[in-house]
């Protein structure tokens, strides 16, 4: 088990949260963070799609940053690459999110030490899909 998915973090954000901004959300049904949103939809939460694009993606408007988001967000979830993750983790930070999930291969050390001295839950290189499982057993 990695430090950076401690099982009481993973339930805290999975399970006390209802809001979260996926940053690298596109409309394409071909792409992970499609398949992934809507399991988290499927788990009762809110998917706010952050894309360049600002597109909507099942059924939810999309943004083109997380500037943009107009209301709270509890976690930021991370699907770009781990060289632009820093960038996205420190926006969560500014925007006052709870915590940042960094999927699985989104790794960058030296964010995820700035959003937890920042007061954030950080979730970084795994997966919902394989966390909630884990979760009932």
């Amino acid at each position: 088990m990695s430090r950076w998915a401690e099982p009481a973090t993973v339930r805290r954000l999975l399970e006390e949260t209802q809001t979260w901004a996926v940053v690298g959300l596109s409309a394409n049904p071909a792409r992970v963070a499609h398949r992934i949103a809507r399991l988290l939809q499927e788990h009762g939460k809110r998917v706010v799609p952050v894309h360049p694009r600002a597109e909507e993606v099942h059924g939810e408007q999309g943004y083109a940053s997380l500037a943009d988001v107009p209301f709270p967000v509890d976690v930021v979830d991370v699907f770009v690459r781990s060289e632009l993750a820093g960038a996205v983790v420190d926006e969560a930070v500014a925007l006052g999110a709870r915590g940042v999930w960094l999927q699985l291969g989104v790794v960058d050390e030296a964010a995820a030490e700035r959003a937890r001295a920042a007061g954030l839950d950080v979730v970084m290189d795994t997966c919902p899909a394989m966390e909630w499982p884990r979760l009932a057993g």
